[in-house]
């Protein structure tokens, strides 16, 4: 096989069982037309996966079949006159307008695509099915079947391996709507087992797939790193008239200065959704969703973060000083002890002080007059919350299937939080380590150490490669 070759995949099967589903999900195209009517399909189409501007795989979408028992009657027909059964059949039924689409599914197949026949798990196998392997085993072509099942433990599953097996060089069930990145890979794995002579290629391909995910992920990290540095330094001054009213141009502008903190969480967010190629449908976070409660409501101080005794704990070694008076054994324990310790003030009300976020100052200014400052944060508590919120919303785009298009909130599963306590509350005290170190440095006067925001981006790149490649991504 030449080092130039790219490796082709037709996505045959019959209509309407999922085959631009599969393709979507697996391309990670959401352009891709999917369409609950039979027969929408009508020519074949090529999706090429790009990545650092080389195409490394083509994945194409055909018709579904129309008459496979037909077709099939005509193959057996030839007998020994022409080894290309299929180009023969499609020379002899081109201008046959019966034959149409099946004449046009067969076209990437008479070039030497490999096959990827898709069917769906949750009815019996047919006669027709029957037809259509048949068909795809006399084209001697390398091919894989894959039941397109939202239920792995679906009643016909047996049935539809005893049949494939008599088919098919491999077979997998997969689920096109929920499949994520370790699965989309699992896929590809098996994939190389279709042909010895595609193995080397589809490693390649595979390679390929791995690296671009890493650079996804080191891509959020930093983009999730930025978005913490910008908020965290955030603050807000304007200048105090002598006859002015303090408390009523504080009030507005603590109001700025939440909005501003929002919209840059929400930049952060959309870049991150830019890097996983949701690009053409409105994706909306599932209607249960904790990431649909406002940054600074109570619900969301309340569910996400630290605990309140983790609080205190990550207050006091990044407020106060007092790291070597606090390690893992300590998390837990009662606010009693702590305050026994002395010099936890801060930690105190960082913890139980509510969104209590940023120190508003009255300041004098050169030449007379006054000024008021909000910002920048003096909350910990804001950091672990942003963390959690980062992390969620990308556990929930770099899962999300291309091929599902239950977009509207009213479709998407009514799932319960899997995860009630987010990410954060998870975490051991080296991690917290890492974080308080960073939350330190990133609201000094004089910015972020290169040091800090190094070990800060590290760390999430870790937290965001066990995301995805976990079975059970967080819904909240």
């Amino acid at each position: 096989m030449r080092p130039d070759f790219i490796p082709e995949f037709a996505i045959v099967g019959h209509p309407n069982e999922g085959k631009s589903s599969v393709l979507s999900t697996l391309a990670e195209d959401d352009s891709v037309r999917i369409s609950g009517t039979p027969g929408e399909t009508v020519i074949c189409q090529q999706f090429p996966v790009i990545i650092d501007g080389r195409e490394i795989i083509r994945f194409i979408d055909t018709p579904g079949f129309q008459n496979p028992r037909k077709i099939l009657h005509q193959l057996q027909s030839f007998g020994d006159e022409t080894d290309d059964i299929i180009g023969a059949f499609r020379d002899r039924n081109g201008d046959n307008p019966e034959f149409r689409e099946d004449c046009e599914l067969l076209l990437p197949i008479t070039r030497g695509a490999g096959i990827i026949y898709v069917v769906d798990g949750s009815r019996p196998v047919r006669s027709v099915d029957r037809a259509e392997m048949e068909i795809l085993r006399l084209t001697g072509l390398p091919r894989m079947a894959i039941l397109n099942s939202k239920d792995a433990g679906t009643d016909f599953l047996e049935q539809w391996k005893d049949e494939f097996r008599k088919c098919f060089n491999v077979f997998r069930v997969f689920n096109a709507h929920t499949a994520n990145y370790a699965q989309r890979i699992e896929l590809l794995e098996s994939l190389k087992n279709i042909d010895q002579d595609w193995q080397a290629t589809l490693d390649t391909v595979i390679r390929a797939f791995k690296k671009d995910w890493a650079q996804r992920n080191l891509a959020s990290a930093s983009i999730i790193t930025e978005m913490l540095q910008e908020c965290l330094a955030y603050k807000k001054v304007r200048n105090l008239a002598d006859s002015g009213d303090a408390e009523s141009m504080q009030a507005d502008m603590l109001k700025e200065y939440e909005k501003n903190i929002r919209k840059i969480e929400s930049r952060s967010h959309h870049k991150i959704r830019s890097l996983f190629k949701h690009t053409v449908f409105n994706y909306d976070l599932p209607p249960r969703s904790i990431l649909h409660e406002d940054l600074f409501s109570e619900s969301t101080w309340k569910l996400l973060g630290l605990s309140r005794n983790q609080q205190i704990v990550a207050a006091g070694i990044g407020g106060a000083g007092i790291a070597a008076a606090l390690d893992a054994a300590t998390v837990g324990t009662s606010f009693g002890l702590f305050a026994t310790l002395g010099g936890l003030a801060g930690a105190t009300w960082a913890a139980l002080g509510g969104k209590n976020l940023a120190r508003t100052r009255i300041l004098g200014i050169p030449l007379g007059g006054r000024e008021i400052q909000i910002g920048p944060v003096e909350n910990i508590q804001f950091l672990y919350i942003l963390l959690d919120r980062s992390l969620i919303y990308y556990a929930h785009i770099s899962n999300w299937a291309h091929g599902r298009r239950d977009y509207d909130a009213g479709k998407v599963d009514q799932k319960k939080d899997t995860a009630p306590g987010g990410y954060v509350a998870q975490w051991d005290s080296g991690a917290r380590s890492i974080c308080n170190g960073f939350f330190k440095e990133a609201t000094k006067k004089n910015g972020s150490s290169q040091d800090a925001v190094a070990q800060m981006k590290d760390f999430l790149i870790a937290q965001l490669q066990k995301i995805s490649h976990s079975e059970d991504v967080t819904m909240m």
